[in-house]
C-alpha cells in the first residue's frame, strides 16, 4: 500500500487533502508543526485541532515544535517578508525540509498538503511552490490534492500510486469549493480559515521588527511580545506594562535575571517589566509609567515598588508623579505603516 505523509494544520484545507487521498486507499500519517508565532500556541488549540482530525480519521500524528529553527529564519529570511513580518516562503521551505526528513524516516512515498493555488499571495503561487519544493529537495514529491490539476503531475501520479483524475482543480481565495467538499465528506465543526500566524498581524509584526532590530531575540523575548503595552525608551531599553491580571501573571513568569519589576504599593495596578540597560533615571521613568496605568493615575504622588530579578533581591520603594498621557504616548511602541516588499517585488525575487 502507498503511504503519504500529510502536513496537517488542523484546518479545513489540510483535512480535505487527507480525505481526498484516503479515498484512493492510500495510508496517511500526519505531521503537525507549532511555533511560538502560532496565535494559538498559548492554549494549544493548533495542536488540539490537528490531533482531533487525526483521531477522527484514524491516522497517527507527530507534533514538532520548530520555534528555535524558525526564529532564525524570521531574523533574516532569504526570500523576504510578506506585508508584515511573515517570511512565508522561508517558513514553508523549513517545514518541507523537516517533513522530507520524516518522510524518508518512516518510509512514506510522498508528502501531501492542503495548499490551494492562489489562496495566499506569497507562498501559494506556482513559482513560489516550485522554489519551495526545490529548496527542500522534494521536487516531484509534494502532492497538493486540492489544486493538483493546475500543477504538473508529481512522481506518485506518474508512477500510478495516485489517480490524477480523482484529484481537484481548486484555485483562488474563495472558500466555496472547500465548503462544498466538506459537505460531501460530512466534515463539520471545522475551524475558521483566518490566518494563524502572529507575524501577519500588523501590531505584532511592528513589535517583532523592533525586537530584531534592537537585540538578538530569543523565544522568551518573543513570548513577551504577546502581552502588555510595549514602550521603547531607547535602543537599549524596553518596558512592558501589564494591562490586566492575566498579563501581570505572564510578565512575572517571563521575567528573567537582570530584568527589573515594578508595581504599585498597596493599590491595584500593572506589573511592569524593564529589560535592557537599567539606570536610575530609566527606573524613575518606568515607575511613572506604572503609576500612569494604575488606579493611582489621579494622585499627585504614588509609591512604586522596584525589584531587580536576581537571587533574593529585595524591593525598594520610590515615590513618583504619574506620567501624563502625552508622555506615555510618545514612548509607546505603536504600529507604523511599513511594507517591506509588495507582490511585484516577490515576483521579481522568485523569477
Amino acid at each position: 500500500m502507498a503511504k503519504a505523509l500529510a502536513l496537517l494544520s488542523g484546518g479545513l484545507d489540510s483535512t480535505l487533502a487527507i480525505r481526498v487521498i484516503q479515498e484512493q486507499g492510500i495510508e496517511v500519517i500526519a505531521l503537525n508543526f507549532v511555533t511560538v508565532f502560532c496565535r494559538c500556541t498559548s492554549h494549544g488549540s493548533c495542536k488540539l485541532e490537528a490531533v482531533k482530525v487525526s483521531e477522527k480519521f484514524g491516522i497517527p500524528i507527530k507534533v514538532i515544535n520548530t520555534t528555535e529553527r524558525f526564529l532564525e529564519l524570521v531574523k533574516k529570511p532569504k526570500y523576504g517578508y510578506g506585508k508584515n513580518m511573515n517570511p512565508c516562503i522561508d517558513c514553508r521551505i523549513n517545514i518541507f525540509r523537516i517533513a522530507g526528513e520524516y518522510m524518508r524516516e518512516i518510509g512514506a512515498d510522498f508528502i501531501i498538503t492542503g495548499e490551494v493555488l492562489g489562496q495566499r499571495p506569497m507562498s501559494q503561487r506556482k513559482e513560489a511552490m516550485r522554489i519551495i519544493d526545490r529548496e527542500a529537495n522534494l521536487i516531484g514529491l509534494v502532492l497538493r490534492p486540492l489544486c493538483a490539476k493546475h500543477m504538473e503531475p508529481t512522481i506518485p501520479e506518474k508512477s500510478g500510486l495516485v489517480d490524477r483524475e480523482k484529484l481537484l482543480n481548486m484555485r483562488g481565495r474563495s472558500r466555496k469549493d472547500q465548503i462544498q467538499l466538506a459537505d460531501v465528506f460530512q466534515i463539520k465543526d471545522y475551524p475558521c480559515s483566518a490566518g494563524g500566524c502572529l507575524l501577519t498581524d500588523p501590531e505584532f509584526a511592528h513589535r517583532m521588527r523592533d525586537l530584531i532590530n534592537t537585540c538578538d531575540a530569543n523565544v522568551n523575548d518573543v513570548n513577551l511580545l504577546k502581552v502588555g503595552r510595549h514602550f521603547r525608551f531607547d535602543s537599549e531599553t524596553k518596558v512592558i506594562v501589564g494591562r490586566n491580571e492575566d498579563d501581570n501573571a505572564k510578565i512575572d513568569t517571563l521575567s528573567r535575571e537582570g530584568d527589573v519589576l515594578l508595581n504599585l504599593v498597596d493599590m491595584p495596578g500593572p506589573l511592569t517589566l524593564m529589560r535592557g540597560e537599567i539606570t536610575d533615571e530609566k527606573i524613575q521613568t518606568a515607575a511613572r509609567l506604572t503609576a500612569r496605568y494604575g488606579k493611582s493615575n489621579f494622585l499627585s504622588v504614588v509609591k512604586v515598588s522596584v525589584r531587580k530579578v536576581e537571587g533574593n533581591a529585595s524591593s525598594t520603594i520610590i515615590e513618583v508623579v504619574p506620567m501624563s498621557r502625552e508622555e506615555a504616548e510618545r514612548l509607546l511602541l505603536k504600529k507604523r505603516e511599513h511594507v517591506t516588499h509588495d507582490i511585484e517585488n516577490y515576483r521579481s525575487i522568485l523569477k
